[in-house]
């Protein structure tokens, strides 16, 4: 007897090990979720909006390494997929979404919601196509779900509701693929190519991205025979930070002194699976040795000598035994010297004067990571929450920071959460949340509550969007746009069935933390921080500095000198 589409499509899903759906229901939808219904072995997760569904199927992915799955119904509700779902495609994360359609026969007539999701979906996608025949499902199914788990990215199936509901013959598919990951490695000259390089050079710095990711004990390796200074990006942080006695810290705009001068002061950059964006912060002189899995990655930002195509992983394991052990530690020493010194200057800071207030947002993260578990799953907020974050959150190998990093996509952090709860059930999960983004996605508190998912939310609320506020300052302007009427957090958390803390004082974080952490469900903690703190980046271009004086001569011409002197109190005089 044959099967409804709706049901094959779920079987197969579960057969692939997918265990949840991220979404919300639809009349275009309702095969499926009454499929999933009645399916023990995968669960629907009603979230308030569609965005959420796939940052959420994203963070999932990006904790696990296996598929997952959000889905939209017709019309706005798979347009609301597209944000989050750039995100996942732009962070490489293996997300299949399910985009329903509108009355197949109806398809071209200008129908009631309708769109064209194969346009829509296009640029954020490996794979996107409609289903139009009931046996045509299986295959176009299989396809879409072993690209996005190949490719690391996103696949898209666009499905009428009807077309759902009818029979198919063909039985649910097997992928036919295993966890095992291929080795990738580059050729044998290519590989005497970088050694040439490597053993010519007397200064060596590494930087290291996310492809560094189950390569840490081959890049401390590596590190070791060449005396090199380990630089990591924003999102390399979790995998290359952690144990690491060559670590100098970050670089970019988020990073500090000794990152920047370890890259910049450099003969020789060894690049390991990271598309840092930024060419600013790139070595004039050096020679520069680019390996990554993405071959057309390479020589993206800055002038490559040598690109290797392969895994980190597997490329460091070939090319460590052929280095010459250097002997000199000179120069490692030096960016080591320096990064203790520029953490000693984020660390003095940090810190929490009982009664001086608002609160130093360095302090609040510190504490933060001071007093979260050891294996906790930390996400965070584009702008400053990312900056804390980055600064001041210890990772050890177990810990998780998930961010919109590539994407740069404001309230993430909560939909993030989200995901990171539901598919770790027993593990701290913590945001660093601006008042900015979570007010964007405020609908999904309420999620936390209907899911029983035990969150815990720390709000930064400074009032502002205070990474755009910078922005404005560093150009010279006067920032304008950019002021937030905030509601109260807490109170607002407490009628959504939150446990809500309101922190004003610095003696008042420590137990208010852990009053939230000690509850047996979702908290929110909500902070007052100091709106004029300055995260300054590793260096400063002369333009900056100009467009910093101009808006110092502008906001006292336009009678905001106050702001100048509340700039300085906070930046100065700690």
């Amino acid at each position: 007897m044959a099967s409804k589409v709706a049901e094959v499509l779920v079987e197969t899903l579960v057969a692939a090990g997918v265990k949840r759906v991220y979404g919300v229901s639809g009349d275009s939808l309702n095969g499926i979720t009454d499929s999933i219904r009645r399916h023990k072995q995968i669960e629907w997760l009603h979230v308030r909006h569609e965005e959420v569904a796939a940052f959420a199927a994203g963070a999932e992915a990006h904790l696990t390494g296996a598929l997952t799955v959000c889905a939209g119904s017709c019309g706005p509700g798979n347009l609301h997929l597209i944000n989050g779902l750039y995100d996942c495609h732009r962070s490489r994360v293996p997300v299949l979404a399910i985009a329903a359609q509108i009355p197949s026969q109806e398809i071209g007539s200008g129908y009631f919601q309708e769109t064209n999701p194969q346009s829509l979906f296009k640029d954020c996608s490996h794979y996107c196509e409609l289903i139009s025949q009931a046996d045509q499902m299986p295959r176009v199914l299989g396809i879409a779900m072993r690209t996005a788990i190949t490719k690391r990215g996103v696949a898209v199936v666009v499905i009428p509701g009807d077309v759902a509901l009818r029979d198919c013959s063909e039985p649910p598919l097997a992928l036919g693929l295993t966890d095992s990951l291929p080795v990738v490695r580059p050729s044998e000259i290519d590989l005497e190519s970088a050694v040439n390089i490597l053993n010519g050079a007397q200064k060596v710095t590494i930087l290291g991205g996310a492809g560094c990711e189950g390569a840490h004990s081959e890049l401390i390796a590596v590190a070791e025979q060449l005396k090199a200074p380990i630089v990591h990006a924003l999102r390399g942080k979790e995998f290359i930070e952690y144990d690491n006695p060559y670590s100098v810290g970050m670089t970019g705009l988020l990073g500090f002194a000794s990152g920047y001068h370890a890259m910049m002061n450099c003969d020789a950059l060894l690049m390991l699976g990271t598309d840092f964006p930024y060419q600013q912060f790139y070595p004039r002189n050096a020679k520069i040795i680019q390996v990554d899995l993405r071959g057309d990655q390479i020589g993206r930002r800055a002038r490559v000598d040598l690109g290797l195509v392969g895994t980190v992983k597997d490329t460091l394991e070939a090319l460590t035994p052929r280095l010459k052990s250097k002997t000199d530690r000179a120069y490692l020493d030096k960016c080591l010297a320096n990064y203790k010194e520029a953490r000693k200057g984020l660390d003095d800071l940090a810190v929490g004067e009982p009664g001086r207030t608002p609160i130093h947002p360095q302090y609040v993260a510190k504490v933060v990571d001071e007093m979260a578990a050891d294996d906790a799953i930390f996400t965070c907020d584009v702008g400053t929450p990312t900056v804390w974050a980055a600064r001041y959150l210890t990772v050890n190998g177990k810990r998780r920071l998930i961010g919109s990093f590539t994407h740069g996509s404001m309230a993430n952090a909560l939909p993030h959460a989200i995901g990171a709860q539901a598919s770790h059930p027993g593990r701290q999960v913590i945001t660093l949340s601006g008042d900015g983004g979570l007010a964007m996605m405020l609908g999904d508190l309420l999620s936390l509550h209907q899911l029983e998912l035990p969150v815990k939310i720390i709000l930064f609320n400074n009032g502002t969007l205070g990474f755009v506020e910078l922005e404005m300052k560093a150009a010279g302007l006067i920032d304008y746009g950019t002021n937030l009427v905030n509601p109260d957090f807490t109170k607002l958390a407490e009628s959504a069935h939150l446990h809500g803390e309101r922190v004003e004082k610095p003696e008042e974080l420590r137990p208010a933390l852990e009053r939230a952490f000690a509850h047996n469900g979702p908290a929110l903690v909500e902070v007052f921080v100091n709106r004029q703190e300055l995260s300054m980046p590793p260096t400063i271009s002369a333009e900056q500095a100009l467009g910093f004086s101009l808006y110092l001569l502008r906001a006292v011409f336009s009678g905001r000198g106050d702001e100048v002197i509340d700039l300085a109190r906070t930046n100065l005089f700690r």
